[in-house]
C-alpha cells in the first residue's frame, strides 16, 4: 500500500473577538462579536443556543490566550491557521488577533499561518435587521495603489516569518472574492497585471513567487458577494495555482432540506460531490473544505421573527455531531490522498466562527470532541 503523505490541516481563523477601532466607531467602544454570542437565544425547540465557550469570552489579541489556542490546535492535528485578513483601501481591520496575539505568542512556531484576504464588503449584519438591507460599512474593492500597499505589507511583515505557510517555497496568499478584486482593479487584465507585480515583488524579496489561492463557490452567501460566471478562465488568466472553499454553504443551500432545521448529512454528501466536480473542472489542485457546522442565527436581532429570508436567516445544519464531523474528515483525507496532490491540504471551517455555528474551540456542550476527531484522523492519535 502506498504510504500516505502528510496533510496540511488548516483552520480558518475569524479575528472578530478583540476590540478594534472600526468596531468602536460602528458599534460602541469595546464591542466584539462576543456580544452577539452572549445575546443569542434558541429560535426553535431544541435549538442549541446560546453557545457557551468553555474558555469564556477571551481577548484573542492577548498573546497568553493565543498560546493556549496554539497548543490546543497543535496537540490535536491542526497544522496551521488561515487568518481571515481584512485590508481595505484605507488600511487594515481586525489585525490585532494575528499581530498582537498569535505573532507575539512564545509558542507560535508550533503552528503555521497564512492569510486569506477577506476582501468582501463589510456590511452591518452584527446583528442584521429583519426588514432592512444591510448598510455597507467598508467596500471590499481596492485600487491598484491600494493593492500595491497590501503587497508591500504582507511581503515585508508576514512572508519572511519562518512559520508562514509556503508551498514549494512560495508564501500562500488566498483571495476570498476574485470578482470583487477584479472590480476594484478595473477588470481581468488589470487584475492579472497586479498579480504579476505581486509575483515580481515577492521574487525581488527572495521568494520564488507567491502561491495565489482562489476561494471558489457555487452558492452565494453574504449579501454583496460577487459571483464569477467563468471561474476556470479567470483562474487560468490570473495565474492562480490552487482553489479551495471557505464553508460548506458555498456549495449547499442550508434551506434545501428544510427550515429552520437543515441537514448536516445532506450538506456532507453535496460537498463531497462538489470536491469531485471541482477537481474535474479546474486544471489546478482543489483543496477540500470540511465545515464543523452552520448556524448564523446569532447575527440576527433575537427579538425579530426567524424565517427564511437569506443570510443570516438560514436553516441550521442539524446533526453535526463530532462523529459526523469525523466521517467528513475521513472522506476529505481520502480525497486528497487519492488525488495525487504534491502538497495535500485541507481547510476547516472554522477555528472560531462562533456566530456562524462553526467552531473548533471547546464549548460547554462538546468540550474538545471536534478537535479529538481531527486528531484521530490526522494527528498523533490517528486511527484507521
Amino acid at each position: 500500500m502506498e504510504q500516505e503523505r502528510a496533510v496540511e490541516v488548516l483552520a480558518y481563523y475569524f479575528p472578530q473577538y478583540h476590540p478594534d477601532p472600526r468596531n468602536n466607531g460602528w458599534h460602541g467602544k469595546g464591542w466584539t462579536e462576543w456580544d452577539l454570542v452572549k445575546a443569542a437565544k434558541p429560535r426553535y425547540p431544541g435549538h442549541y443556543q446560546p453557545i457557551v465557550p468553555a474558555w469564556g469570552y477571551f481577548d484573542e489579541s492577548d498573546p497568553k490566550w493565543a498560546e493556549k489556542e496554539i497548543d490546543l490546535a497543535a496537540d490535536n492535528g491542526v497544522t496551521g491557521f488561515i487568518y481571515d485578513w481584512y485590508h481595505y483601501e484605507d488600511g487594515g481591520f481586525l489585525m490585532d488577533g494575528l499581530e498582537k496575539g498569535f505573532l507575539k505568542a512564545k509558542n507560535r512556531e508550533r503552528l503555521k499561518f497564512a492569510l486569506m484576504w477577506a476582501n468582501h464588503d463589510w456590511t452591518n449584519i452584527h446583528p442584521a435587521k429583519f426588514n432592512e438591507k444591510p448598510e455597507t460599512l467598508a467596500s471590499g474593492r481596492v485600487s491598484k495603489a491600494g493593492f500595491e500597499r497590501i503587497m508591500d505589507y504582507v511581503i515585508e511583515k508576514y512572508f519572511p516569518l519562518s512559520n508562514y505557510l509556503k508551498i514549494d517555497g512560495k508564501p500562500y496568499f488566498s483571495i476570498y472574492e476574485t470578482g470583487t478584486f477584479m472590480g476594484g482593479l478595473g477588470g481581468l487584465e488589470a487584475a492579472k497585471e497586479a498579480l504579476q507585480l505581486f509575483q515580481e515583488k515577492a521574487r525581488k524579496a527572495g521568494f520564488p513567487g507567491v502561491h495565489i489561492n482562489g476561494v471558489v463557490w457555487g452558492v452565494s452567501v453574504l449579501p454583496a458577494e460577487v459571483k464569477i460566471k467563468d471561474p476556470v478562465t479567470v483562474v487560468r488568466e490570473l495565474g492562480i495555482e490552487s482553489v479551495t472553499s471557505y464553508a460548506w454553504v458555498h456549495h449547499y443551500d442550508p434551506n434545501t432540506h428544510g427550515f429552520p432545521k437543515g441537514s448536516y448529512a445532506h450538506a456532507t454528501e453535496r460537498n463531497a460531490q462538489a470536491w469531485e466536480e471541482y477537481r474535474e473542472k479546474f486544471p489546478i489542485p482543489y483543496y477540500p473544505n470540511v465545515s464543523m457546522g452552520w448556524d448564523p442565527s446569532p447575527r440576527t436581532i433575537q427579538s425579530d421573527v426567524f424565517e427564511a429570508r437569506g443570510y443570516p436567516w438560514t436553516a441550521v445544519l442539524e446533526g453535526n455531531t463530532p462523529a459526523a464531523f469525523k466521517k467528513a474528515l475521513l472522506r476529505a483525507r481520502e480525497f486528497v490522498q487519492r488525488g495525487n496532490m504534491k502538497s495535500p491540504l485541507i481547510t476547516l471551517n472554522a477555528w472560531n466562527e462562533w456566530t456562524e455555528g462553526s467552531y473548533l474551540l471547546p464549548d460547554k456542550k462538546h468540550g474538545t470532541d471536534y478537535l479529538k476527531a481531527i486528531n484521530e484522523v490526522f494527528g498523533t492519535k490517528k486511527k484507521e
